[in-house]
């Protein structure tokens, strides 16, 4: 007996919340069932089903509903229950994927071997074949077909009767019927001697439903190595250096805010933190999507999950296990793979409708042709068709492929969505409004001119900037490359540090803090407006003013380009200084900009857009920007942006470029076109084909290769966006 209250997890707000993995979901409408048995148990909160890795998270209050009641739902619904692991999730999945290779492979030996036998049995037919010798290859149909299906049919048949043992219709209840029927109306047919049977047609029936099915399920894998992939570059455990100064490794649960941790050659960052001590590379592909390696000194930034070069680090943790930018990455992916979009929800519609409809309508169909005089035996064959051409494979497969496929294409391009209606929503934008700093700009300023080495004082400055945690400091220690911090250093808040060197007081802060006089800022202002100043004094000598500015984005103007020449609207609404936000506008020709505005005066200027007819595309970095994004039509935000978890985004970018937003737009776009022609594809095919299986002019072998075809037309139109966007690329 498993105790289920040891997977529990508390939540902030006094519910509970549980992951488990769920055996038996096929297709949407086990989803569905699933959400909606669970829902109607007391205290219930969430249930989502992850339709790629087959988890169920589950949030609800525990003082009305135990968690024993939500796996014995589950069961009582057919389905079985296991704690969610990552690692044995994925055993299962895999098991599942060979045993559907070895049941496709079975049935499509098979049923070619049959298929020789029904030719033989059709021109002999024709001719003059003796009773005797059909009867012969019928029995030898028989006895390769039986096995077969019992075999290759097992998939559908352990799915069909687990939906009707828990008292529900699934996909796979219509399917096992017909392979039934099929089969036992050809044992029938053989024992009688007569002319016609159809094995031939349950055999391949099953191989090209199992051909669709192991597509469906490797498309799924691939989305479920993204996440895979993601988590295994987090670390299990670190080196805390405690107060004693010895090392400890210890688990990552263990480590918080503010300890210090250290980080050896070759191992991967266990937590966010800021470098205290130490020289090294770092790989940050994770996070900048670029592969070079970036310089690692102290105050330098790192994120969990890059790789650390040959160096040792000592880093302070500013965020730990559950906080970091790695597990925000993981929740986004989890978030955007449970969410559900409008076409998701009309699929799940339909799907639910499906069984009830499909049932009706081949007894409608039997029942009609009886009564019509044709006779029992061909009116079974003619129902069977319409069970088996009305499967709605391509249904099931016409949202989700292209999703699968769209969601790749968005990861490669560095865009992780985080709401599940955000390709429709980012395919209908029609203007671009950008928030300025660390979103057109990097949040890092940078030097405004070369710093000419040459002098002294400014080596000297990058040693005492090493002493500051001030974003200017930080360019300045780039800009100079030091290494070698003062040994006593004296910070004055709010206006710079100092120290003694060579017997001469060294200043590094504000021109104010450094006696800068009043006409040399206004000069440096006037050559470089909207710029922050850093000043620099040594002794009594004439002060450095080094101006500041955050470099743009490296690809912003031809990105900015690109989307005007594609026919959207792009504005900048920025809180930064009006001098500042204008040259950044005329340096990227936009010209609707507003500066220095409020987070209320932002969502005032989306409003008046939304009132005028548009559907904006908010892109900002979080924090002050999180009120705009959650009020514009659709968002995004950079993955590094400050607290990304209220940003309210509905997609995240990684790296240093801008390209990802033109990406976004071009992918969603597309997807969404593919998605609708899906949807058609599946509409008229059923408009089509129905119709002719009621007729009479379909046999069941037909029924399953037009089904077929139709589940391969909708797969292979998705895959048309991986095409596409290569060509594009």
């Amino acid at each position: 007996m498993r105790d289920w209250d040891a997977f529990v997890t508390p939540l902030d707000d006094g519910s509970v919340h549980m992951d488990l993995a769920v055996e038996g979901i096929t297709c949407a409408a086990c989803m569905g069932e699933i959400e909606r048995g669970l829902s109607h148990l007391p205290g219930i909160k969430t249930a989502r089903v992850n339709l790629t890795n087959q988890r169920l998270a589950v949030d609800w209050d525990q003082q009305q509903t135990a968690a024993d009641d939500i796996v014995a739902t589950l069961s009582r619904l057919g389905y079985k229950a296991h704690p969610f692991d990552p690692a044995s999730n994925k055993d299962r999945q895999d098991k599942t994927g060979r045993q559907l290779l070895r049941c496709m492979a079975v049935s499509g030996f098979a049923g070619m071997n049959v298929m020789l036998l029904s030719i033989s049995v059709w021109s002999g037919n024709a001719t003059d074949i003796t009773p005797e010798t059909r009867d012969f290859f019928h029995w030898i149909s028989a006895l390769i077909a039986l096995p077969t299906v019992a075999y290759a049919g097992q998939p559908f048949f352990k799915s069909a009767f687990s939906a009707l043992r828990g008292g529900r219709l699934n996909m796979d209840v219509p399917i096992s019927i017909g392979v039934f029927l099929a089969v036992a109306l050809s044992l029938f047919q053989t024992i009688e001697h007569q002319h016609q049977v159809y094995f031939e047609s349950a055999v391949m029936l099953l191989f090209f439903l199992l051909v669709g099915r192991y597509l469906d399920h490797n498309m799924r894998g691939r989305t479920r190595s993204f996440a895979e992939n993601i988590a295994a570059l987090k670390a299990e455990v670190a080196g805390r250096i405690d107060a004693d100064g010895v090392v400890r490794e210890v688990p990552l649960s263990k480590i918080m805010a503010g300890d210090l941790v250290l980080v050896t050659s070759g191992e991967r960052v266990p937590v966010d933190g800021i470098v205290e001590d130490g020289h090294s590379e770092i790989d940050q592909s994770l996070v900048t999507g670029e592969s070079r390696l970036v310089r690692a000194a102290q105050g330098t930034l790192v994120y969990a999950g890059t790789l650390n070069g040959q160096g040792s680090l000592k880093v302070r943790v500013s965020a730990a296990s559950g906080n970091t930018l790695l597990d925000e990455v993981n929740r986004l992916l989890e978030t955007a793979a449970q969410a559900k979009s409008a076409y998701v929800r009309i699929a799940d519609r339909a799907a639910q409708l499906y069984a009830p409809v499909v049932h009706a309508a081949a007894a409608l169909t039997f029942a009609g042709w009886v009564l019509f005089g044709l006779g029992w035996q061909p009116s079974l064959v003619i129902a069977i068709s319409v069970l088996i051409i009305t499967c709605p494979c391509a249904l099931g497969l016409a949202v989700p492929a292209v999703q699968v496929v769209a969601s790749g294409q968005l990861f490669r391009s560095g865009i992780l969505l985080n709401s599940g209606d955000a390709i429709e929503r980012l395919s209908e934008a029609d203007t671009i409004v950008f928030d300025k700093t660390g979103t057109l700009t990097t949040a890092e300023p940078e030097l405004c001119s070369v710093p000419d080495l040459s002098d002294a004082r400014l080596v000297l400055a990058g040693r005492l900037a090493l002493s500051s945690r001030h974003p200017l400091s930080m360019a300045l220690v780039q800009a100079t490359g030091a290494l070698v911090p003062f040994e006593t250093v004296t910070e004055v808040s709010g206006a710079g540090v100092e120290t003694t060197h060579d017997g001469q007081i060294l200043r590094l802060g504000s021109p104010s803090f450094c006696n800068v006089p009043e006409q040399n800022v206004e000069a440096v202002l006037r050559e470089f407006p909207g710029a922050s100043l850093l000043a620099v004094r040594s002794g009594d000598t004439e002060p450095i003013v080094l101006p500041m500015r955050q470099k743009l984005r490296e690809d912003a103007a031809a990105t900015v380009a690109r989307l005007v020449s594609n026919g959207y609207r792009v504005e900048i609404l920025s809180g930064d200084r009006t001098g500042a936000v204008q040259e950044v506008a005329e340096e990227l020709n936009i010209a609707e900009w507003r500066a220095e505005l409020q987070p209320a005066a932002k969502i005032a200027r989306l409003d008046a857009l939304k009132a005028e007819g548009r559907k904006v595309l908010m892109v900002g970095d979080g924090l002050n920007d999180a009120p705009a994004l959650a009020g514009a039509y659709v968002s995004m935000s950079p993955v590094t942006a400050v607290h990304l978890s209220q940003a309210a985004a509905d997609a995240v970018f990684l790296g240093d470029k801008l390209v990802p937003v033109s990406d976004a737009l071009r992918i969603s776009k597309r997807a969404r076109r593919a998605i609708e022609e899906n949807l058609w594809i599946s509409a008229l095919y059923n408009v089509v084909a129905v119709p002719i299986a009621v007729a009479g002019f379909v046999t069941p072998l037909m029924a399953a290769v037009a089904m077929s075809v139709s589940s391969l037309a909708v797969t292979a139109n998705a895959l048309r966006l991986r095409i596409g966007h290569h060509t594009s690329g």
